[in-house]
């Protein structure tokens, strides 16, 4: 249909006849969302069927679409249509919306690439729905493949360039979806261990990438032995430039079939110590207490040295250090010590705290108490400041001083007129 053929059904519209094709639309979408209400009763908020709320899922714009196709080539029957046509092209942009965007928050919930991607699919969505509906989209194609590109001694229309982008787009989110839903419905009930099923996580999404790429490839018309070249060409620059970026890449998936290192161990790496938060096919996300987070390159993990606190034990050690007077009751100050520690939810009882004298220091003895907890990734310094109030509170209450640092300054000499007075304030 044509822009002319738009024009004259628009001529042929009766209002009696719109009237019923709003009826019969209206009759589709209730259907459609009754539907999409049955069977999504149960199923989690994040499917990509049903989505949140039903009606922003992938399912039910595709059956508004299949109903109303269905009622628009049986009412053309009796009479001209329109208004059931217009929605068919809504609903089919819906439906290429829905699913690009409902994959890519899926796989990628926090990028803004995929939320760009989205924005971008929905321009190109809606515009070709309404120059679908006017009867603009044959004549503009058209255009579009009039319009050559030369590639070398090829020559490609920017219409094969459109059509072959989002044919391997589609294959390309299509095996994104296939590889989130395996990961999540087979993986996570199968492979207990987060190493393990990143490691398979990692290599299903590789394979039907590369399966969909192929096959995108191919559809477009790009003969895949050529691919031999473009291959001997990538060896060459990962032998070369890129041998970095391919030594993280491989050391990733070392690092996860080796499990030497796993989500959740606590670890030291190059003087930063923290939680294992997750581990990428390039880097390894390393959170320490205080919040901040090291991007560590899988190589680095590889190479260096690099201590794994929660292999040998899953107790992680915490140190406060005290000086108080040197006429103090040691045991007593020792039991205020390891009472404040107990006290304290996040600290172990077993072991138990403990408090040493360790120094007979300068200024007073000084004592250090050592306690144990399983949760450091919610931080060290929160409940070290904590138990050291109780522990200042206890030492007051019992008459405990904490002796403020002296300095004894010895004068071998005087001039031999002494010194003034404002000399002597000043010493």
């Amino acid at each position: 249909m044509d822009f002319s053929d738009f024009t004259q059904r628009l001529g042929q519209i009766e209002a009696r006849g719109v009237g019923i094709e709003i009826a019969i639309l209206v009759g589709c979408v209730v259907v459609a969302w009754a539907v999409c209400r049955w069977f999504g009763r149960d199923q989690p908020k994040d499917s990509i069927w049903f989505g949140r709320r039903t009606l922003d899922g992938l399912l039910f714009p595709l059956l508004a679409l299949l109903f109303t196709d269905l009622a628009r080539r049986a009412t053309l029957a009796f009479q001209p249509v329109m208004v059931l046509r217009i929605a068919v092209s809504v609903f089919v942009s819906l439906v290429a919306i829905r699913f690009f965007a409902r994959v890519l928050q899926a796989v990628f919930p926090a990028s803004a690439l995929a939320r760009l991607l989205e924005r971008t699919i929905s321009w190109l969505a809606w515009i070709g729905a309404v120059l679908w509906t006017v009867g603009l989209l044959q004549p503009v194609l058209a255009e579009l493949d009039e319009i050559t590109l030369a590639f070398g001694r090829t020559r490609v229309s920017i219409r094969t360039i459109l059509e072959g982008t989002l044919s391997a787009g589609l294959v390309l989110v299509l095996a994104l979806w296939v590889s989130s839903t395996i990961e999540k419905r087979i993986l996570r009930e199968a492979v207990t261990d987060l190493s393990m099923r990143k490691v398979a996580s990692n290599a299903v999404r590789a394979f039907l990438l590369l399966i969909g790429l192929l096959f995108a490839l191919s559809a477009v018309g790009v003969d895949l032995t050529a691919l031999s070249v473009l291959g001997g060409a990538l060896g060459v620059g990962l032998g070369f430039g890129l041998q970095k970026l391919a030594a993280n890449y491989v050391s990733g998936f070392v690092i996860l079939l080796e499990r030497a290192i796993r989500i959740g161990d606590n670890v030291r790496v190059d003087g930063f110590e923290g939680r294992i938060t997750d581990i990428k096919t390039r880097y390894t996300l390393v959170r320490a207490g205080n919040g901040r987070e090291s991007i560590v390159p899988n190589e680095s993990l590889i190479t260096s040295r690099v201590e794994n606190l929660s292999l040998a034990d899953l107790k992680f050690n915490i140190t406060t250090t005290i000086v108080v007077g040197y006429d103090s009751d040691v045991a007593r100050v020792q039991a205020i010590l390891c009472g404040a520690a107990a006290a304290q939810p996040r600290v172990m009882k077993d072991p138990a705290p403990v408090a040493f004298l360790l120094n007979f220091a300068p200024d007073g003895l000084e004592f250090t108490l050592n306690f144990w907890v399983a949760d450091p990734d919610k931080g060290r310094d929160n409940l070290r400041s904590a138990i050291n109030v109780s522990i200042l509170d206890g030492l007051r209450q019992a008459g405990i001083v904490i002796p403020s640092p002296q300095r004894v300054v010895r004068v071998e000499s005087l001039p031999a007129g002494g010194i003034s007075p404002s000399a002597a304030a000043r010493l």
